[in-house]
């Protein structure tokens, strides 16, 4: 990821709304209109011509909401993956929580798995929704997915953890 921000730029357009402009570190330029009925359109410009429009794809909005998600979920993912990967003995681990935890149906915070384990759950996949930083009060549902951040004997105990419940 480079150091310098993401520059992304709001255009206002009379009558129709408003258009988000970013271009990618390759010079690659996309936007997203949004309409004021609600719809949007995805557009993909030229790699010769950055101001030509190549291609338009329009979204509804649970498109749009489901790109997002995509795109966000991958996103913090590979930003934890890389914190991992800068930080000597630190670990990013997707756990799948058993369909027999004992915390099933329970609030996170009733794992303590941070204090039982000195690693922390950072989010919850939950039916390919990313819940980035639960609450204590979270419920665990089934087919949750925890991910979690700490050294490799710690999310090796969150696993333990929420398969088997405290020793």
């Amino acid at each position: 990821m480079s150091d310098v921000g993401i520059r992304i730029e709001k255009v206002d357009l009379p009558g129709i709304g408003f258009r988000h402009d970013l271009v990618t570190e390759g010079g690659r330029r996309i936007s997203v209109v949004s309409h004021r009925d609600g719809e949007r359109d995805l557009g993909v410009f030229d790699e010769d011509d950055p101001d030509a429009c190549r291609d338009t794809i329009p979204l509804n909005d649970d498109e749009a909401a489901a790109l997002a998600d995509v795109l966000g979920t991958s996103v913090m993912m590979s930003r934890l993956t890389s914190l991992s990967d800068e930080t000597a003995g630190l670990f990013t681990e997707q756990i799948a929580l058993p369909t027999d935890s004992p915390f099933l149906n329970h609030p996170l915070g009733d794992t303590k798995a941070r204090t039982r384990t000195h690693s922390s759950i950072v989010a919850i996949v939950r039916d390919g929704q990313l819940i980035p930083s639960p609450t204590p009060a979270e419920v665990l549902r089934a087919g949750d997915v925890i991910v979690a951040v700490g050294t490799r004997r710690g999310l090796d105990g969150v696993a333990r953890l929420l398969a088997h419940g405290p020793d």
